[in-house]
């Protein structure tokens, strides 16, 4: 297995709402190194670990929160969240990206991803604080939008810097395209991740963490950084992208043929 040198925090956090029980496993080192990160650690929990045939508004289905080695260090767009599960508009593996602060603060909370499956036989959250995690009850909680959500989770826990995965009505009700949102603000929108988590009875995931991303040569890292840096604000896509925001590469992607 060997030791992590830098960008992971070595460990997986598995939950099952069913049996309301969580566990922690070390993730190893040659299976980081195969399948690097977020899509792929997705990739390989869910085929190694999801039965063939399951319905994916059962129980039976497995959705998976991942990131990547490169989350929670300085580099710049490095801070994505992949949230996978079979889609229940699909019927194939789904995945949905979402963008913002959560990503890193699942790192900082001490693991590389969360793997839930099972179904509470009420509404629950999962709280993870640096390396522990609760399952918590959101009958309180079901019902509301996303910003009542995270303003009721705030005053409940006590602290304004915690980072908040939750979803609204449309994922409880199970509407197949449902949407999943980090901090108010960060929408993983594909393949209807919110609602699995609806079908889970898992409203919302709430990371908190206080750990660093270790960095195995930090003087060259922060050498690449600026130099990626540098390519960023020389690149004509960045400011299109700036101004116009990813719906400027729907007709780009469709060209290219690269939807899925």
């Amino acid at each position: 297995m060997g030791m992590f040198q830098g960008g992971y925090a070595g460990k997986l956090l598995y939950v099952d709402l069913t049996e309301g029980s969580v566990q922690v496993k070390p993730l190893e080192r040659d299976v980081a190194l195969k399948v690097i990160g977020g899509r792929g650690f997705s990739a390989k929990i869910l085929y190694e670990e999801l039965r063939a045939g399951v319905d994916p508004l059962s129980p039976d289905n497995i959705i998976v929160f991942a990131a990547g080695p490169l989350s929670g260090t300085p580099l710049p767009s490095a801070s994505r969240l992949i949230v996978a599960a079979k889609s229940p508009m699909t019927g194939g593996i789904g995945d949905a990206s979402s963008g913002g602060y959560w990503a890193p603060e699942m790192k900082y909370a001490g693991f590389d991803a969360i793997i839930i499956k099972g179904r509470s036989p009420k509404p629950v959250y999962l709280w993870i604080e640096d390396g522990k995690a609760e399952i918590r009850p959101a009958g309180h909680l079901w019902g509301k939008m996303i910003h009542a959500t995270s303003e009721t989770l705030k005053a409940e826990i006590g602290d304004e810097d915690i980072h908040i995965c939750a979803i609204g009505p449309g994922g409880e009700n199970l509407v197949r395209y449902a949407c999943i949102v980090t901090d108010e603000e960060g929408v993983g929108a594909r393949t209807g991740m919110g609602a699995v988590m609806g079908s889970k009875n898992l409203k919302a995931v709430v990371v908190r963490g206080s750990q660093d991303v270790k960095i195995a040569d930090p003087e060259r890292f922060l050498k690449v950084i600026d130099e990626y840096r540098k390519t960023l604000e020389g690149e004509v896509w960045t400011e299109t992208l700036r101004r116009l925001g990813t719906p400027n590469l729907v007709a780009h992607r469709q060209k290219l043929g690269i939807w899925g």
